[in-house]
């Protein structure tokens, strides 16, 4: 018999990325099972301040979220946890990261409701059709990310 390999456990995330909700989320996920988790947050469409090269503000401001969140999900998952920045696109993000890591199931973390843009996009539904099992959290508070944020 052959040992059980770790379910992958993709988590997608930008502005929500170190939220209590998504922490618990992570805490109750590693505690039903093996399992390894990565970040993934999709590159800022547009900086908020002027910049040269927006693509590059993007991934700087995905950089920070990283910085940021990687220690706190990896205290709730209880082990390493792998950082990827994508494409600004969350969708074109996500299936970069499945076609090219392999995952088993998504987490999208997202603010609420009334101001989440993945939720308009109707982000979870979309990933699902790639037929992962997908579970959505909703932030009920934004993380601050930087002393501009």
């Amino acid at each position: 018999m052959e040992p059980s390999t770790p379910t992958r456990v993709l988590i997608v995330a930008h502005r929500t990325a170190a939220t209590p909700a998504l922490l618990d989320a992570v805490r109750e996920r590693a505690a039903r099972g093996d399992c390894r988790f990565t970040l993934l947050v999709p590159a800022a469409a547009h900086g908020l301040h002027r910049v040269v090269d927006p693509e590059d503000a993007g991934r700087s401001e995905a950089r920070d979220v990283l910085e940021l969140a990687l220690p706190l999900l990896e205290e709730a998952a209880g082990g390493r946890v792998e950082g990827l920045i994508g494409d600004a696109s969350p969708l074109t993000a996500v299936m970069d990261a499945v076609n090219l890591h392999g995952f088993d199931e998504v987490i999208v973390s997202t603010l609420p409701q009334r101001i989440s843009r993945w939720l308009h996009l109707d982000l979870p539904a979309k990933i699902g059709g790639l037929g992962l099992p997908v579970t959505t959290v909703i932030a009920r508070e934004r993380a601050r990310v930087g002393a501009g944020a």
